[in-house]
């Protein structure tokens, strides 16, 4: 595909962005760009939030992994969709019924100062390393396809795609993400439907025979019962999965900030619903797609990348034809900035009302301090994607979910506490749980298969993590409470 093509291709998708970000934006006050007024459809929360958890993870590195991992994701899915239940019926009506708009307040009126601190800050490293991970998929495929072929640096790469990021999010905040969210869900889904119609036309394929080949091929294995210690066992994935859609979703100011702009609480848990169900169904198409993928290669005789993440964007962009191309260069720019713009807004908001006191400021003040700190983070996402990109080996998706294991524990392990049982703590050494169970979790971790006879831990170590701060703050417990906590 000719870099021309592709640079005019994207100038036009963010002409559309910004549009979309004019409209929206009119009028937009601090409050607007935190909550949109708590009035949002719930029917758009739901579409709009497709795009952002999918992100370019699962864009690239779902279907790239197949061949290593076969269809054993879709088991920590399934786990996936248990969690959102758990998010739906039991934290969504606590956030609603103390009115949040950042959810780390809760652990301030639930154990003090210092837990708050504690927690609001775990989100901001986790939410960084997310997004960062999550944009650098995108830049990767930039380079490949359009910088690169102009020499340009992969550091500049980076800068633009943060700076057009900043530009569309920096006055509207939440409001206009959900709407230009909708918009790249749109571009997401169907890059992923059109490669897989013109991969299955390529090899002459019906929809019939698709399934069929698809099923019958090795990579479509989707259920492993038979090794306990192999990161595939199944009930390490859909436990891992349940935990980490919980911390990784129901305890993040990012996805959770969409919920709670509903207009009431029956309207988020509708909305929770809808997205589960079309979660479920969207990440088999994206398997599907990377069965295909591999069959593909297998059939024109084609190498497999050494890493696994650039065998789709290598096909989409060298193999396909000019229709899937563009179709998969709308569709990573959707997912990645999709996932990405609403992270930047969700940790600009955090960061106001968790560490500068925002309630007891004016507006004028407000507007202020907002500016600089949605630019403050965009730089941090920029150092961050350069340091991923020097030292990064292994897939994407692995490493994304490795680190929340380590960053969203701590999260885990409070919430727990404070809703499962009705003890106080002493709050000022909760920082010290909170920075030792990661630690712990990786040296337990790096030793395990010596440790543990063979035992090798995946996705779950989230629990471990979660499980490690639980059991720190209980010898912490200071006194029992003997009437259940209000919150």
């Amino acid at each position: 595909m000719s870099p021309y093509l592709v640079l005019f291709i994207l100038i036009a998708y963010f002409a559309i962005l910004l549009v979309i970000s004019w409209i929206t934006s009119r009028g937009a006050d601090t409050n607007t760009f935190f909550t949109a007024g708590k009035n949002s459809p719930w029917y758009l929360v739901a579409y709009s939030m497709i795009g952002t958890a999918l992100s370019g993870v699962t864009f690239i590195s779902v279907p790239g992994n197949v061949g290593n991992a076969q269809f054993s994701y879709f088991q920590f899915v399934l786990g996936n969709v248990v969690g959102y239940m758990v998010v739906a019926f039991v934290l969504l009506p606590m956030y609603y019924r103390l009115n949040l708009v950042s959810i780390y307040t809760y652990l301030e009126k639930r154990f003090g100062f210092w837990s708050y601190k504690m927690g609001a800050l775990s989100f901001q490293i986790s939410r960084i390393i997310g997004a960062s991970f999550r944009l650098f998929l995108t830049a990767a495929v930039l380079q490949i396809a359009l910088f690169g072929a102009w020499g340009v640096p992969f550091w500049v790469n980076v800068l633009i795609t943060i700076a057009l990021i900043w530009l569309y999010t920096a006055k509207g905040g939440i409001k206009t993400i959900l709407w230009t969210d909708a918009f790249q869900t749109t571009f997401l889904i169907s890059a992923v439907a059109i490669s897989v119609y013109l991969i299955a036309n390529e090899l002459g394929l019906s929809p019939g025979s698709l399934v069929t080949m698809v099923s019958e091929s090795d990579a479509s294995r989707m259920f492993f019962f038979d090794d306990p210690k192999s990161g595939k066992y199944f009930f390490k994935q859909f436990t891992a999965g349940i935990f980490i859609t919980i911390a990784m979703f129901g305890l993040d100011q990012d996805l959770m900030q969409k919920n709670l702009t509903c207009r009431n609480l029956w309207d988020a848990q509708k909305n929770m619903l809808t997205f589960s169900g079309v979660f479920m169904v969207v990440n088999i198409l994206f398997l599907t797609l990377g069965a295909l993928l591999y069959l593909y290669a297998e059939n024109k005789g084609i190498a497999i990348p050494a890493r696994t993440d650039y065998l789709y964007p290598t096909l989409a962009l060298k193999s396909f034809g000019l229709v899937a191309g563009i179709a998969f260069l709308l569709g990573i720019t959707a997912s990645s900035f999709a996932s990405a713009d609403s992270a930047l807004a969700a940790l600009t908001t955090s960061f106001c009302i968790d560490f500068m006191n925002f309630d007891k400021r004016t507006e004028a003040d407000r507007k202020r301090i907002k500016t600089f700190v949605h630019l403050g983070l965009s730089l941090a996402l920029l150092l961050v994607i350069l340091a991923f990109n020097a030292l990064n080996d292994e897939s994407v998706v692995t490493a994304v979910f490795t680190a929340a294991g380590y960053t969203y524990g701590p999260l885990l392990g409070l919430y727990a506490f404070g809703m499962m049982t009705r003890w106080q703590v002493r709050d000022r050494f909760v920082p010290l749980v909170c920075v030792l169970s990661p630690l712990l979790c990786y040296i337990i971790n790096r030793n395990s298969k010596e440790w543990l006879n063979g035992y090798e831990f995946g996705f779950e170590i989230l629990i471990l993590n979660g499980l490690l701060t639980f059991m720190g703050l209980l010898m912490l417990t200071r006194k029992r409470v003997t009437a259940p906590q209000k919150v």
